[in-house]
């Protein structure tokens, strides 16, 4: 059974080295010893973690002589902040009730004040 690109993504995501790598990527593509620089970890291991990425289709890793430069792929992202839309509108309009009450609450209790 193949698995859809977005549990793919997020099982990627999930990991906090996989995150910070990509975030480095956002600045522009990188070796795999650029990328390991500021983590203690193995080489291998970064190369493990890029091969992940590199899976969930969030990064492409190409060749330039010895170079393996890897770049940040947006469009499985993109997937991402198409599925969290739905749930932000969702979010947004409840957090907008929770304002309305919280005002109707704060004017009851202005309004008890005054008859005090």
């Amino acid at each position: 059974m193949a698995t859809d690109t977005l549990s793919l993504t997020f099982a990627a995501l999930a990991d906090p080295t996989r995150r910070a790598i990509l975030a480095r990527l956002a600045e522009g593509e990188a070796t795999v010893s650029e990328l390991a620089e500021p983590f203690a970890i193995s080489l291998p291991a970064i190369s493990k973690h890029l091969k992940v990425l590199e899976q969930a289709g969030l990064i492409t890793r190409g060749r330039a002589a010895q170079w393996r430069p890897s770049r940040i792929e947006v469009s499985p992202l993109k997937e991402v902040d198409a599925w969290l839309a739905q749930y932000r509108h969702l979010w947004e309009a409840r957090l907008d009730r929770l304002d309305d009450y919280l005002k109707e609450l704060q004017a009851k209790e202005h309004t008890d004040d005054l008859t005090e």
